[in-house]
């Protein structure tokens, strides 16, 4: 069978996210995004999908894609593999098999060599430094760095969202992969109905969005901008399944603060849109990872960016971006943006000129479907590295901070 484009249409199933709709995350919202546009291209598309709440709505299908839900185990070190393990395992005895897997996350390296065993080729999405996050233990962060050593032994086709990702994957194995990062959706002319229910009003308030997590800085956020002399209020959007302790320590700091107003988890679209919309500065304390889809949504909204300093970040924001690395910069940037807010705006009209440009779901579509098309047709990336890692890289160690580009 033939594509729209006359090539030939794939039968394609994704591996290792939570699912669609994506109400999670940047992963989620990639299967949706790259998803739906590869069944507008005449292929056949299949998310596996973790059980919701009890009682909340499965739906079978969503935009075209078939949906397979299926449980995972509820523990920090177990889910996405169990449930990784049930996909594959599902992928493989259904009747029509997939041409090819698109499995996300390295940990679910292990699941590799059932999928070449059936002949099924894979191409697996290393996101980011996974075993640098505090939230895994020792053996949690050897198990992240041991699943990395394999996925490039194993896998057919490593993509990376960002180029820190590609130096990454060439400086510690030797080994290529494929850039393909993420779109940003481009807002524009949002009404602000929805802001009343948090008492906000358009261009009069800052806004965070992130996973409690301390690789994300949220804590430095908040500690910075509570030590400012900022008058608009601090929208905090966010919340932690596993980290009850660095939840408390949020809170904690700013309990006493009436100008930093916690929302915990926003499920609702429209209204996450018209915060990052209607928001006098985006903060963004990501500190590791590739391309994150959170800071391309504040892009995209034509916002101003205030982000931690990490080269993830530079290269997204390139020369439009406003940067810190501690509580006392945080702080300064807050005021200068309150103070000076015509600039700040057209910092974020220039950032999301450059995310309608370079980011686009399109290209990212054309890109996996490209993709696909080669590895089910053969094309193989596996035996051109061994999964050692170089001693002479400069990506060595657990300590090592994530170098910003000079």
């Amino acid at each position: 069978m033939l594509s729209h484009g006359g090539r030939r249409s794939l039968n394609l199933a994704f591996i290792g996210t939570r699912g669609v709709p994506a109400r999670y995350g940047g992963l989620e919202t990639a299967v949706e995004e790259v998803g739906r546009r590869l069944v507008e291209m005449g292929h056949g598309v299949t998310v596996y999908c973790r059980y919701g709440d009890e009682g909340a709505d499965e739906p079978d299908e969503h935009l075209g894609m078939e949906l397979v839900h299926l449980p995972a185990i509820k523990r920090k070190t177990a889910e996405t593999l169990s449930h990784s393990a049930l996909s594959t395992l599902h992928a493989l005895t259904r009747r029509k098999q997939p041409d090819m897997v698109f499995m996300f996350n390295a940990a679910n390296s292990p699941l590799l060599p059932l999928l070449r065993a059936r002949r099924t080729p894979t191409a697996v999405h290393v996101d980011g430094l996974e075993w640098r996050r505090a939230k895994w233990n020792g053996f949690g962060k050897q198990y992240y760095r041991l699943a990395e050593s394999l996925t490039v032994r194993w896998a057919d086709a490593l993509i990376a969202d960002a180029q820190g990702i590609v130096a990454y994957y060439r400086d510690e194995f030797d080994s290529s992969t494929s850039p393909l990062s993420y779109g940003a959706p481009i807002l524009r002319d949002l009404p602000d109905d929805l802001l009343g229910t948090l008492s906000l009003t358009s261009g009069h308030f800052h806004v965070a969005v992130a996973r409690f997590e301390p690789e994300n800085n949220v804590d430095m956020l908040v500690r910075g901008y509570r030590a400012s002399g900022a008058v608009l209020p601090l929208v905090v959007v966010g919340s932690a399944p596993y980290n009850d302790a660095y939840t408390r320590s949020i809170h904690d700091a700013t309990a006493d603060d009436p100008r930093i107003l916690i929302v915990g988890a926003v499920w609702n679209q429209d209204l996450l849109n018209q915060l990052y919309a209607h928001a006098a500065t985006y903060l963004h304390g990501h500190s590791i990872g590739g391309t994150n889809p959170s800071l391309l949504r504040a892009m995209g909204a034509g916002t101003c960016v205030l982000a931690y300093d990490s080269n993830f970040n530079r290269e997204v924001l390139s020369e439009h971006g406003v940067f810190f690395d501690d509580e006392k910069t945080v702080a300064a940037l807050v005021e200068a943006a309150e103070a000076e807010p015509g600039e700040h705006r057209s910092r974020g009209l220039a950032l999301q000129q450059r995310a309608a440009s370079t980011y686009r779901w399109d290209d990212v579509a054309a890109g996996y479907e490209q993709l696909a098309l080669d590895v089910a047709a053969g094309a193989s990336r596996r035996g051109e590295a061994s999964g050692r890692r170089n001693r002479t890289s400069t990506w060595h160690g657990e300590l090592l901070a994530v170098p910003a580009q000079q």
